[in-house]
């Protein structure tokens, strides 16, 4: 895989601070919705989060970080997170063009300002100041004390109400190259969600494909809290360039082990990147008896969010010579995913990569899949004639005609007889004709059988024209 270029046409600006003065609140603002997790807890955005923003006719990615809690002189004796944090801050300070730094207004300029500041100085690039929490007039009182950091006019904003927040951002959008809406060709992505428990390498996978530290990781669980967006492209098997747009999600544990009100954020994002994805990607840990409850939950969900699948057998350098009966047990043991096709990799070695960037391009071709009525019908009729079905109570069961209902995941509807004698077995062959007939390997498909209307005026009069 590889970054995708549609992103490096844009401005790029990123909002930069010590932690608790409203980064993300900011970030939401500007962006207009809830995309990063907001909790008065110290340290709760950890890697870089990014989105693509309209405004007033134009176009630029905003980049909202986690909070810089060391100060200079501390740096050798600062724990994981801060470190992390402070390096994932870094790398979006160097890509930016536009730096806004926010402050609060209600605390005053304190020596971890001050420390940011330097910190930007280094970097001479344009800064904004932005003096967050000024609900009233009393952040005047500071407003000396945040000009001696050097950065001009100091721009007081309330994200609550968005107070403000237009007029720092015009200033900082005169300050980046101006790209038109109109000059921005958006190509349609692939939407991928990466899920999994906690632990199974979830952000360790999105690092081996961008061959660089972009998330945080550790063998702490609740790494990953916000759900990153990572904008990459595939190639096909004919080499034409595929969009993906991959987000990479907080790992999914039982309710009941969830410690904190902003872990219940992060699961809800988890779940919310499900609903919206093209393709999941479920991350688990490859080997005999390693799928566990909780890895059958995730994929009761991928199920039943009808979304097409992947799944990421990690670690796969612990039993390199038994694949093909991991893979057997791996579907025994998560039958509902049968349809998905499966990759063994090794996030930590980079192995196995090619294997899952062929399911994306498989996947992404067979989500254009066209199941005309004609074909589908011609297709069960033969599978009828191959193989009767099982007589039920003494009625055989009989085909009038089927009909594609829906595509997320694809729904037949196959109209028969009588619906007691469709055996679930029976059914099950169908489906597997149907898949072994159309390029439906990682969709998922349902098929169920409903009785035909008596009459066609019923038809007509439960489907009026323009309904």
């Amino acid at each position: 895989m590889s970054e995708a270029s549609e992103n490096n046409s844009l401005p790029v600006i990123a909002i930069v601070g010590r932690p608790n003065v409203g980064k993300s609140s900011l970030f939401n603002a500007i962006v207009g919705r809830k995309l990063a997790i907001v909790h008065e807890m110290s340290g709760v955005t950890r890697d870089r989060v990014s989105a693509d923003v309209r405004y007033q006719g134009q176009m630029f990615t905003l980049v909202d970080t986690g909070g810089l809690n060391t100060l200079d002189d501390t740096e050798k004796n600062v724990d994981f997170w801060d470190a992390g944090i402070t390096e994932q801050a870094q790398c979006a300070m160097e890509n930016a063009d536009v730096l806004i730094m926010v402050c609060d207004s209600q605390s005053g300029l304190t020596p971890l300002d001050q420390d940011v500041a330097r910190r930007i100085r280094q970097l001479n690039k344009p800064v904004f100041l932005a003096a967050n929490k000024c609900d009233n007039d009393d952040w005047k009182d500071h407003a000396t004390e945040f000009s001696r950091l050097g950065f001009g006019n100091v721009y007081p904003i309330c994200c609550t109400h968005k107070g403000g927040v237009g007029t720092l951002l015009a200033a900082a959008l005169k300050k980046c190259r101006h790209v038109p809406i109109s000059k921005v060709v958006k190509k349609a992505a692939l939407n991928i969600a990466i899920v999994g428990r906690p632990n199974v390498g979830k952000s360790s996978l999105v690092n081996a494909l961008l061959g660089e530290e972009r998330l945080m990781t550790s063998p702490i669980a609740g790494t990953t809290r916000d759900a990153v967006k990572i904008e990459f492209a595939i190639h096909s098997s004919d080499g034409r360039e595929i969009p993906v747009q991959l987000v990479d999600t907080a790992g999914l544990r039982k309710t009941g082990k969830v410690d904190n009100v902003v872990e219940l954020f992060s699961i809800m994002r988890a779940k919310s990147a499900i609903d919206r994805a093209d393709v999941v990607i479920m991350v688990l840990e490859a080997g005999f008896n390693k799928v566990t409850a909780q890895d059958r939950k995730i994929a009761a969900l991928i199920e039943q969010s009808g979304r097409s699948c992947i799944i990421a057998a990690n670690k796969c350098d612990l039993c390199d010579d038994k694949k093909e009966a991991l893979l057997k047990e791996l579907y025994k043991t998560l039958p509902g995913l049968n349809f998905a096709p499966a990759a063994f990799i090794s996030a930590k070695e980079r192995r196995g990569l090619d294997k899952l960037e062929e399911c994306l391009a498989l996947v992404h071709n067979n989500l254009q899949t066209e199941i005309t009525t004609g074909l589908l019908n011609r297709v069960l009729s033969k599978a009828f004639e191959d193989t009767p079905p099982p007589v039920i109570k003494g009625v055989p069961l009989k085909l009038f005609y089927a009909s594609l209902a829906g595509v997320k995941p694809v729904r037949i509807k196959l109209f028969v007889n009588r619906v007691e004698s469709a055996a679930g077995n029976y059914l099950a062959f169908l489906k597997k004709r149907i898949r072994d007939n159309f390029a439906l390997e990682g969709i998922p498909l349902d098929i169920e059988a409903v009785a035909r209307p008596k009459k066609i005026e019923s038809i007509r009069r439960n489907n009026p024209p323009g309904k």
